[in-house]
């Protein structure tokens, strides 16, 4: 397929559309700036557009027989001192559909956006969280257009770690010489509670497998290990060879603070994503520590 993936000079997207190049698609990558020089994803075909200021163009779109879109909006993209609601509604609830509006318009015959888990495993934030209901409403616009000459599905997904060659991934760095002990005299600790996680290369399984196989109209939630945020960090730790415990401390952390954590500290997230789903979309398990010494392996070299 001659595929587009929109927020593809991103670690989700980039490692995404670089899976589908290795798999025999003719990928373009697209952003709002050009793909990190030096990266793998500088090798990639290129578009520039921002599909909240609604720059892609029919004639852009036109031509490629699917689209991923993994550019959705999230805390790391809010505006500092704006109104958080507003850009909610804005970048996610009437860019995201409109952008899929013009991609069947284009004549892109199916899609698959990557979406969040929180409206599937706490549809109560719905209702109480902006952002949560900002990303349920931008799913059920998206699938809303499915129909016979679009096939449209999501692959909503849980915390996300991994790596793409030559990407800088601020956090991840941060995590790595946490790990190393170079952060002190910041103690080793995780913040009460815990979620499910993926890696990169689970999800660009699960999006190809959508792709392929996926459902018109279907809501798919992906996810791998059900971890302690405490486990999590330990990874990266185990990863750096740095044999330190890492507690659970009812405390906020600075490089996992409160506001990321949308199910509120001392809560966990945790759940079994569908064996028969898993077995559709074709994606592997328990790839989290293996995905977390890929990580520190880059920021260490």
């Amino acid at each position: 397929m001659k595929i587009l993936v929109i927020g593809g000079t991103g670690l989700i997207g980039g490692h995404a559309a670089l899976y589908l190049k290795d798999h025999g698609h003719d990928v373009t990558i697209a952003g709002r700036k050009p793909a990190a020089g030096g990266s793998a994803l500088a090798e990639l075909k290129q578009l520039q557009g921002d599909y909240v200021a609604g720059t892609f163009s029919r004639d852009d779109l036109a031509g490629y027989d699917a689209l991923v879109f993994a550019a959705g909006s999230d805390i790391r993209h809010a505006p500092q001192g704006g109104d958080l609601d507003a850009h909610w509604q804005r970048a996610n609830v009437e860019a995201i559909p409109r952008l899929f509006e013009l991609a069947r318009s284009a004549g892109i015959k199916q899609a698959v956006l990557v979406g969040s888990f929180y409206p599937q495993v706490a549809p109560e934030l719905i209702d109480s969280i902006p952002y949560v209901r900002s990303r349920h409403l931008s799913d059920q616009g998206v699938r809303s257009l499915s129909g016979s000459d679009f096939k449209v599905c999501s692959v909503n997904a849980p915390f996300v770690v991994g790596a793409v060659p030559g990407l800088k991934v601020e956090m991840f760095e941060a995590y790595t010489r946490y790990a190393e002990g170079k952060f002190a005299p910041l103690p080793f600790y995780g913040p009460a509670g815990g979620s499910n996680f993926i890696s990169t290369r689970s999800l660009s399984q699960a999006i190809l497998g959508a792709l392929l196989h996926g459902e018109s109209g279907k809501a798919y939630l992906v996810g791998d290990e059900n971890l302690s945020y405490a486990e999590y960090f330990q990874a990266f730790l185990r990863a750096a060879g740095n044999d330190a415990e890492v507690p659970s401390l009812d405390q906020e952390h600075p490089l996992l603070p409160d506001m990321a954590l949308y199910t509120g500290r001392g809560n966990t997230v945790s759940y079994e994503p569908d064996a028969a789903e898993t077995a559709l979309l074709g994606y592997v398990r328990n790839d989290i520590q293996r995905a977390v010494n890929e990580v520190v392996a880059q920021y260490r070299g």
